[in-house]
């Protein structure tokens, strides 16, 4: 009974101590990453109010959803070859569970005509990827919390993805949200078929893919990683087995179609080129070259562990030559920074050397970008130089259509993170790091 009450009057004091803390350092709250569930829990449920707002007053603009509901609708009437499903914008090009979400949607909307019960829902997908965001965030503590308020708040270009044109990119990138958090917590397996959900939606998420498969391998070695590839790989098969089986071909050259043409027109990023080298195949292999060229730099330069072998994340992780050290809340915390700092990385070189961008591409690495700015290795890059580079970028998506200056400044922009982080140094384990400082004693 005594231990009891000592409980719950401690409760109130810790409370009271937590709320003398941060009147003490109000004037911090912004700048301290340990306050991020702070400012983060404030600006989520300033969000629900902004998105209501949003859908009341702004107009909604059709661009794709009459489309994907064609597109669901045709599967529904029973056509399961891929070749023949086909809605205003263009023939179906996203893989099965796209079909299977939309179709959820589909129903639920009233075969489509509800667009205003589809935004809200979207306003939840809104929210769901703020919190899967914020968390990763949280377990990182690299940005600073007044940064938080460009991440939601302040782009109306995000807002407008997810709440005025209902595009498949932001389901896509909930879901993957959702793995990187399940990879934090350690569970890989769960992660990898929440992965694999994600590029059935999209197929951009294989941006994120090198980088996995390089955590994958540092994690587990390649026999180990062999299982979680496989279960990705037969999430594929299952999802799209309905598919496959009236055409296999058709179904995976539309739904991963690696060669597809983009239209001039919509570009983001190329809009400075002629427009016949930007139809170019042989500028097409060379930015591929660039990106692949550009991943291997950074995969045996900048993520790999200082002392260790590139072949030896092959290996089982117990036959390993490095010291095992025990893990601490210091090392938990650098290995929560890497495995974001890895999988963001990917997907930003993967966007920098994208043969087009169009504007509901945006929502690929938006919130990636202030953890890509505070992870750079200039340490002289002031907080207003990078709040500056953010605010270029989101100018950069908001001007339609794209000009020369626009796409030029988006790719100056890139650079600039790009070498930020090629500048980063080469992380050491919290233990090396120690056991060198003791040396030089």
């Amino acid at each position: 009974m005594a231990a009891g009450k000592k409980k719950s009057s401690t409760l109130p004091s810790r409370i009271q101590k937590t709320l003398s803390s941060i009147w003490q350092d109000k004037h911090m709250v912004l700048f301290k990453a340990e306050y991020t569930f702070l400012v983060t829990a404030v600006l989520w449920f300033l969000e629900i109010g902004i998105n209501i707002w949003v859908i009341q007053k702004v107009a909604y603009t059709e661009i794709d959803w009459k489309a994907y509901m064609d597109e669901v609708e045709g599967v529904i009437n029973g056509t399961y070859d891929y070749t023949q499903l086909k809605g205003d914008t263009g023939p179906l090009v996203y893989p099965a569970g796209f079909v299977y979400i939309f179709t959820g949607l589909y129903y639920l909307t009233d075969h489509g005509q509800n667009i205003r019960l589809g935004q809200y829902v979207f306003a939840v997908f809104y929210l769901i990827t703020l919190l899967l965001v914020f968390r990763i965030y949280h377990r990182t503590k690299k940005v600073p919390p007044y940064v938080f308020f460009f991440v939601c708040c302040a782009s109306y270009r995000i807002h407008s993805i997810f709440i005025l044109r209902l595009f498949n990119d932001p389901v896509a990138m909930m879901l993957l949200f959702g793995a990187i958090n399940l990879f934090l917590d350690g569970r890989w397996t769960l992660g990898c078929a929440l992965y694999s959900l994600a590029v059935s939606v999209k197929m951009n998420v294989l941006l994120f893919a090198p980088g996995l498969l390089f955590l994958l391998l540092c994690e587990f070695g390649l026999w180990k990683t062999l299982p979680k590839l496989t279960l990705c790989a037969v999430i594929q098969l299952v999802l799209g087995l309905p598919f496959l089986l009236v055409n296999p071909v058709g179904y995976v050259s539309r739904a991963f179609d690696l060669g597809r043409q983009f239209l001039f027109k919509w570009t983001v990023n190329w809009r400075f080129l002629p427009e016949d080298v930007f139809l170019c195949r042989y500028f097409h292999l060379a930015l591929l070259l660039a990106h692949i060229t550009t991943l291997l730099l950074f995969a045996l330069k900048r993520w790999k562990r200082p002392g260790n072998s590139i072949w030896s994340i092959l290996t089982d992780p117990s036959e390993r030559k490095e010291t095992v050290h025990k893990l601490n809340a210091d090392h938990i915390l650098f290995m929560v920074i890497q495995t974001v700092l890895v999988l963001f990385t990917s997907n930003f070189i993967g966007m920098c050397f994208s043969r087009s961008l169009h504007y509901q591409f945006y929502v690929w690495y938006f919130h990636t970008l202030p953890y890509l700015l505070w992870s750079g290795g200039v340490k002289k890059l002031a907080h207003l130089l990078r709040v500056l580079i953010l605010g270029l970028i989101e100018l950069s998506w908001n001007t339609y259509p794209s000009t020369n200056y626009s796409s030029l400044s988006l790719h100056v922009c890139h650079f600039i993170i790009l070498l930020c982080l090629w500048l980063n140094p080469t992380p050491a384990l919290p233990s090396q790091k120690s056991e060198n400082k003791a040396k030089r004693h």
